[in-house]
């Protein structure tokens, strides 16, 4: 009788699915711009608070919200930026830059695996790694510059229990801007959408916590 009292309490967790995760991401960001070629150069950091929508057990979308600190100079990069790009000479530009970027973005996730705590005839996973890409808002007050980015990247999420999440995301924000570091092509050298413009790239750690049950009838009528 015990037993059969566990089996049906097992299944009735197992059945339980969430449509929402709410959290923070803290981690380390950095910027390929004039004065930084080399991907983690002057790494700085970054933290910020995200959404995730559950559309299913392979699919989300994720909007998020963080502030990326970034900072740098001419005199760094080791490299020789003329004070007059169109009058070069041997005059070298001193200039630096320090700020934050505020990031907006909404991203699809595409989980590798069918995601869960409890594997089920469903098979979920624990573990699962995924890819994302999405659009998203940024703000530099270090160059006082507000364009878009398009982030792409992917990722590790780890279901740590039958509520909470883990995972490592990694994402690249390709932007049309040159100004985010303030300093607008050093060597004369004119972006052109995403060439020869401002990017940065962000590691977050992020802890979210499962929210808004799904409804007992529309989980049984949803076929994964």
């Amino acid at each position: 009788m015990l037993l059969a009292v566990g089996a049906l309490h097992a299944s009735a967790q197992e059945e339980e699915h969430y449509t929402k995760e709410i959290g923070v991401g803290l981690g380390g960001n950095f910027m390929l711009n004039d004065m930084n070629s080399t991907p983690y150069g002057q790494t700085k950091f970054g933290g910020g608070l995200l959404l995730r929508f559950l559309l299913n057990p392979r699919m989300a979308v994720k909007v998020m919200g963080s502030y990326n600190i970034i900072k740098g100079d001419t005199s760094g990069s080791g490299d020789f930026y003329p004070a007059n790009p169109e009058m070069p000479g041997t005059e070298r530009l001193e200039k630096s830059f320090s700020g934050g970027i505020t990031d907006l973005s909404a991203t699809y996730e595409l989980n590798f695996l069918p995601y869960g705590y409890h594997a089920g005839y469903q098979g979920y996973k624990r573990i699962t790694p995924f890819i994302q890409f999405g659009l998203g808002l940024t703000y530099s007050d270090a160059g006082k510059a507000f364009t878009m980015n398009v982030p792409l990247g992917f990722g590790v999420k780890w279901k740590v229990g039958p509520r909470i999440n883990m995972a490592v995301d990694w994402a690249m924000h390709l932007t049309p801007s040159d100004k985010l570091d303030a300093i607008k092509a050093p060597k004369g050298i004119k972006s052109s959408m995403f060439r020869n413009a401002d990017h940065y790239g962000t590691t977050m750690l992020t802890l979210t916590y499962d929210f808004s049950k799904r409804c007992p009838a529309c989980q049984r009528a949803e076929r994964y």
